[in-house]
């Protein structure tokens, strides 16, 4: 959590806790970050990660479906960047099998983030551990 915090300082955003019609979101016009309250520090992370990923990707809020989902997309595959390693998933993998609530469990991320993850590897964009 305070290599996210770092983050968010070192790239001049302001971090809000406060309840929204989801668990977080990234204001541009603001540099704002907005986390819900009460979450879990598992969920928490992971939140904070993928808002850190809209930032840092230049992310702008979009009607248009697909744009969404695509950011969407970037932000989780950021946020898996950062919150898990090669050697660390494959640890988790070897221990709790292909299942990926058990991996997020075991990685002390969210399910989105293993998916994540998981499109990475499937594209060659991060390396597995031998």
């Amino acid at each position: 959590m305070e290599h996210l915090l770092r983050l968010v300082e070192q790239h001049g955003l302001h971090l809000v806790e406060r309840r929204g019609a989801s668990r977080g979101g990234f204001e541009p016009a603001t540099s704002t970050i907005r986390i819900d309250p009460g979450m879990s520090t598992r969920a928490t992370c992971s939140v904070l990660a993928h808002e850190l990923g809209h930032a840092v990707l230049g992310h702008v809020p979009t009607s248009d479906h697909a744009l969404r989902n695509r950011q969407e997309h970037r932000a989780d595959e950021w946020a898996a960047r950062l919150l898990i390693d090669a050697r660390s998933y494959a640890a988790a993998e070897q221990l709790r099998g292909p299942h990926a609530a058990s991996l997020a469990f075991e990685l002390g991320v969210t399910i989105e983030i293993v998916h994540a993850y998981q499109r990475l590897l499937r594209r060659g964009a991060v390396a597995l551990v031998e």
